[in-house]
C-alpha cells in the first residue's frame, strides 16, 4: 500500500478502535520526551562513566558507592520530569479497552505517575530499592537518597531494584509479557529502537501470532519492515491522534 501519513494514522486508529485487547511495547524515546536522559549512546557519559560500565552486578560489587551515586543522579533528573502527552494517551487507551497490557523497557515510573495500572516492567523500577540479602523490596520515591548506599532494616547492603546487563528479568514478568502479546489482537511499539533483549523478541512474536503491529518512532529500527504500520514521530505527538476516539475532550489538547 502507498499511503501518506495521514491514511497511515486512519488505519491505524481504525485498527486500535476496534480491538479488544492491546498490547503496548515503550522504550526509553516516549521518556526522552518528559526530558528523561538515555545514558546510552553520544552524550550518555558520567563522570566519565558509560551507563554499561556502572549497571552490573560486578559494578556494584566492586564500587557501590559509586553506582549508587549515579543512580541518586538519575532519581534526582527523573523527578524533576512529568508524564507528557504520550503517556496519559496511553492511560486514556487502557480505561476503553477490556484487555490491556503496557510492557516497559523503562525504569522511571512515569507511567505510574501518568495513571496506567497494568504495566509489566521488564527491567525494574529505579523508585524501588532491594535489599542484597533478605531481598526485601521497598519503595522510596523520595529524589535523593540521605544514605549512599543505602542498607536494609536488616543491616546489608541494598541495591537499585533495576535489571542490570547480564542479569535475568524479573520471574514471571516475561512470560507475562509473552501472554499479553498472544492475547492481543493490536500490539503498540513505542519509542523503542527493538535492539534490547529480550523484549525486542515481543515483535517477531507478535508476528508468528498475526498480530497487527503498529510502531511510533521518529527513526527506522530493524523491524519496521516487518511492522504492519509505521508511524513517524514523536510518541507525545502521534499517539494522542491514534487513540483520540479514547481521549476526552477536556484532554483532546494535550
Amino acid at each position: 500500500m502507498n499511503l501518506d501519513m495521514g491514511e497511515h494514522l486512519d488505519q491505524a486508529r481504525q485498527w486500535v478502535q476496534t480491538a479488544d485487547s492491546v498490547a503496548v511495547l515503550t522504550g526509553a524515546g516516549i521518556s526522552a520526551e518528559s526530558g528523561v536522559p538515555t545514558f546510552r549512546g553520544d552524550g550518555g557519559l558520567w563522570r566519565d562513566f558509560r551507563a554499561e560500565d556502572l549497571a552490573t552486578p560486578e559494578a556494584f560489587e566492586r564500587d557501590p558507592k559509586l553506582v549508587w551515586e549515579w543512580y541518586n543522579f538519575r532519581r534526582e533528573l527523573i523527578a524533576k520530569t512529568q508524564p507528557n502527552s504520550g503517556h496519559k494517551a496511553l492511560v486514556a487507551l487502557e480505561s476503553h479497552k477490556a484487555k490491556f497490557t503496557l510492557i516497559t523497557q523503562n525504569v522511571d515510573g512515569l507511567h505510574d505517575l501518568a495513571g496506567s495500572k497494568k504495566i509489566l516492567k521488564l527491567h525494574g523500577d529505579i523508585w524501588h530499592i532491594r535489599c542484597t540479602k533478605c531481598m526485601t523490596v521497598w519503595v522510596d520515591r523520595r529524589p535523593s537518597l540521605p544514605e549512599i548506599p543505602p542498607h536494609c532494616q536488616c543491616g546489608a547492603l541494598a541495591r537499585p531494584g533495576v535489571v542490570w546487563f547480564g542479569e535475568p528479568l524479573p520471574v514471571g514478568v516475561m512470560l507475562e509479557a509473552v501472554q499479553a502479546v498472544k492475547s492481543s489482537q493490536v500490539l503498540l511499539i513505542v519509542g523503542t529502537s527493538a535492539v534490547v533483549y529480550p523484549a525486542a523478541e515481543l515483535i517477531p512474536l507478535a508476528k508468528a501470532e498475526k498480530r497487527k503491529i503498529i510502531e511510533i518512532n521518529p527513526a527506522e529500527t530493524p523491524y519496521s519492515e516487518m511492522v504492519d504500520c509505521s508511524l513517524r514521530g514523536p510518541a507525545g505527538e502521534i499517539l494522542p491522534r491514534l487513540v483520540s476516539f479514547s481521549i476526552p475532550q477536556s484532554l483532546s489538547s494535550l
